[in-house]
């Protein structure tokens, strides 16, 4: 086969590649149902106990928070949206890790004996430390949309509260507020995975986004967003 042909097929693959569907709402909304379910636990909002409550959330945390964001992810990063693919990508992780703390048949709670005091000085370092995470991935979001910045640092914040509460022992009062803060991310998230499917479908529904004035914004909205 002629090399001109070679090329031009080669061509013809990248443009495939770059119109390819945009996986920003579906880690958006996966992000934004396990974070509100996380969020719940910890507030006590329709889960009365705390640890116990943490038992509905392994599903979605393994699953649709961790296997569906980590594909999410991998599918930014071959959109060349570095950003969003770290987010979906770490968080993912970060849920599987939390999803088999929790889950029973491992027993991986029991290793602390019983000294909860041991087990929240320790769900607290894995909260500080993803908190530190959004913390980074927050700065490098500035120059996006205010729809991103909003989650990212609604996000920082509920485990940032999430993780003092835990250092302080269980404080039930920080805790709560973590998990409101949740709340309120997931909300965004959801907000935002809306309006990356209105764009993405031509809808004559435009809601604001906060674009950032940037002449080769990409995101879902490159489609503008994340």
């Amino acid at each position: 086969m002629p090399m001109s042909q070679l090329s031009s097929r080669a061509r013809y693959a990248e443009e495939e590649v770059g119109v390819a569907a945009n996986p920003s709402p579906l880690g958006l909304i996966a992000l934004a149902v396990t974070t509100v379910l996380v969020g719940a636990t910890f507030a006590r909002f329709l889960i009365p106990v705390l640890y116990a409550g943490m038992g509905i959330v392994i599903g979605p945390a393994l699953f649709l928070g961790g296997v569906i964001q980590l594909l999410a992810g991998m599918w930014e990063f071959r959109r060349n949206n570095t950003l969003a693919a770290t987010l979906f990508s770490a968080y993912g992780g970060f849920l599987l890790a939390l999803g088999i703390l929790f889950m029973p048949t491992l027993g991986l709670t029991a290793l602390f004996r019983g000294d909860i005091r041991a087990f929240n000085h320790a769900l607290g370092l894995l909260f500080i430390c993803w908190a530190i995470s959004c913390a980074v991935l927050l700065v490098g979001a500035l120059r996006t949309n205010m729809l991103l910045v909003a989650v990212l640092a609604c996000l920082c914040l509920s485990y940032l509260f999430l993780a003092i509460g835990e250092f302080a022992n269980g404080n039930i009062p920080l805790l709560a507020v973590g998990g409101w803060l949740g709340i309120l991310c997931a909300l965004v998230a959801w907000y935002a995975a809306l309006t990356g499917l209105l764009q993405s479908t031509h809808s004559t529904i435009h809601l604001p986004t906060g674009e950032a004035e940037r002449p080769s914004a990409r995101g879902y909205g490159g489609e503008p967003a994340v």
